[in-house]
């Protein structure tokens, strides 16, 4: 960054990424040399340099970025292509927040064109505390520069999170659509699981004189003598072992059959359809697994309800389609709630009537009611999840002489509120003050210095507002004015404008906000 005309970003640390090209043209060289010049294909030399020699293109591709801004516009430059875009053709340019593996947050800066695409830059790059200010430094000048030769859509720094309207629903289609593939491959299933457990359980011993062909299908008995056993632990397999190999040379078990037979126990094998089903010993008995329709039709049933979730967060995209793209969503553990709702009768239900509807007056009684509930739990969440606009004070009046404890937060540490130790705001009993319990009493609290706040706006939360992650997202938050210095108070909208009502009576200034 020069003298505000002009700005240029590039790689913070090249010395690293050069090594990583010097590395990794070594691994090439070497596995180069072992194999075309001595003729070692089959070698650990090999093998090693052409595991390091990707590391030369990537160090390559991320020591050859580079950003510049000027008056004309934004110009970036990688190892593969280049792209140049005017600011007239630029209308924001916005923070996009990527959350790592570990909770580490990474900072990218993102720009919107005129047409309603977005391009991501490669720089500035954020992903720690220490190269924050850096990042910090870049984005406020390209804004500046952007006020300057341009015409930014909003006055503030917009950030996209996985939060915010802005951001896209295609990982949510992209799931929704997998695990609805997998409900209706497990739904393909039921009607082969019941006809298989049909006829095991119909299954009967083969008569004398049944042909070899014939034999498929009724069950045959073969003595044997277990020669040795092995029990797998954890994931591996158990297994018994067959004297002479006969009929089998070995038989795949759970563990505690392994464990359970000897060697040299004579055992009855029964067969059907060419498998052995089933082992009886004279202190064991080991029988295959059958499942019955009700599991997969309960695997359906429940890989149908998790779609619901991402296709409940690509309802809430819909909903949220005029709100600011740094707008914060609601959150969609509501509709969450309504499907573990569902799978408390929907899964019982489809285990016991995997093939069939309901009936008896009983289950019909069951699924009538089920989905009654559900409907409810639909309703409940449609409301709790609705977009609620910002407003103004209520007019209510707090008792005189009863203190009312409401949910709220100061986001900035002030006399009032240090070190944002307050997590209430009571009213009506005396003078409205900030305390770090829900009542009942007054300990510990502080007065609001109602003399000095104006509020100045009121509006729903951002993705910018960081401190605010373990809020809930239906909070609103009024911006005020504390002698000079921005202050922000967060609190549900209805205790919000309940707050906002008691202070402006005791003296609190205060612009029509909508």
């Amino acid at each position: 960054m020069s003298d505000g005309r002009e700005v240029i970003c590039g790689p913070l640390r090249t010395r690293p990424l050069w090594a990583l090209v010097g590395l990794g043209a070594a691994g090439a060289g070497v596995a180069l040399v072992r194999s075309v010049f001595w003729g070692r294909l089959v070698d650990p030399w090999v093998f090693g340099g052409l595991l390091v020699a990707p590391l030369a293109v990537l160090g390559l591709y991320a020591a050859g970025v580079l950003v510049s801004a000027d008056a004309y516009g934004i110009r970036s430059r990688t190892l593969l292509r280049r792209r140049s875009l005017p600011w007239g053709d630029i209308a924001d340019v916005r923070v996009y927040l990527q959350y790592g593996r570990h909770g580490e947050v990474i900072r990218r800066v993102c720009v919107v064109l005129r047409d309603g695409r977005t391009r991501r830059l490669p720089l500035p790059f954020s992903a720690s505390g220490d190269d924050r200010p850096d990042f910090d430094a870049k984005l406020d000048a390209l804004r500046a520069l952007h006020r300057r030769h341009g015409g930014p859509e909003s006055d503030h720094v917009p950030v996209i999170s996985h939060r915010t309207a802005g951001r896209g629903s295609a990982v949510s289609l992209v799931l929704c659509v997998l695990l609805l593939a997998g409900a209706g491959l497990a739904a393909w299933f039921v009607p082969s699981v019941a006809s298989e457990r049909r006829a095991w359980d119909s299954a009967v011993f083969c008569a004398a004189g049944t042909s070899a062909a014939e034999r498929g299908d009724c069950l045959a008995s073969s003595p044997a003598v277990i020669a040795r056993t092995e029990a797998g632990r954890g994931k591996r397999t158990s297994w018994l072992y067959f004297a002479d190999g006969r009929p089998v040379d070995r038989l795949a078990v759970s563990q505690e059959a392994a464990e359970g037979f000897r060697p040299g126990d004579r055992v009855e094998l029964t067969v059907w359809r060419h498998q052995v089903r089933e082992v009886v010993g004279q202190h064991q008995v080991w029988r295959e697994h059958f499942a019955t329709a009700g599991e997969p039709a309960v695997l359906a049933a429940a890989l149908g309800l998790a779609a619901g979730y991402p296709g409940s967060r690509m309802l809430l995209h819909r909903r949220g389609r005029r709100l600011p793209d740094d707008e914060v969503l609601p959150s969609a553990l509501p509709f969450a709630g309504v499907l573990v709702g569902t799978a408390l009768w929907l899964l019982p239900l489809r285990y016991l009537h995997p093939t069939t509807l309901p009936a008896s007056p009983v289950t019909v009684a069951w699924a009538v009611t089920g989905s009654l509930g559900s409907l409810g739990l639909f309703a409940w969440a449609w409301r709790a999840t609705r977009i609620r606009v910002p407003r103004g004070a209520a007019a209510e009046a707090e008792p005189a002489d009863e203190d009312v404890f409401l949910a709220a937060r100061f986001l900035e540490s002030t006399d009032y509120n240090p070190h944002g130790f307050g997590t209430h705001i009571v009213l009506g009993g005396g003078p409205p003050a900030v305390t770090p319990h829900p009542g009942p009493g007054r300990f510990a609290a502080k007065r609001i210095p109602v003399e000095r706040l104006t509020v100045k706006d009121v509006r729903r939360l951002r993705g910018g507002d960081e401190d605010t992650v373990s809020l809930p997202r239906s909070w609103h938050i009024a911006e005020l004015d504390d002698g000079g210095s921005p202050v922000r108070l967060a609190a549900s909208p209805a205790d919000l404008a309940r707050i906002l009502g008691a202070l402006e009576p005791a003296g609190a200034g205060r612009r029509p906000v909508g």
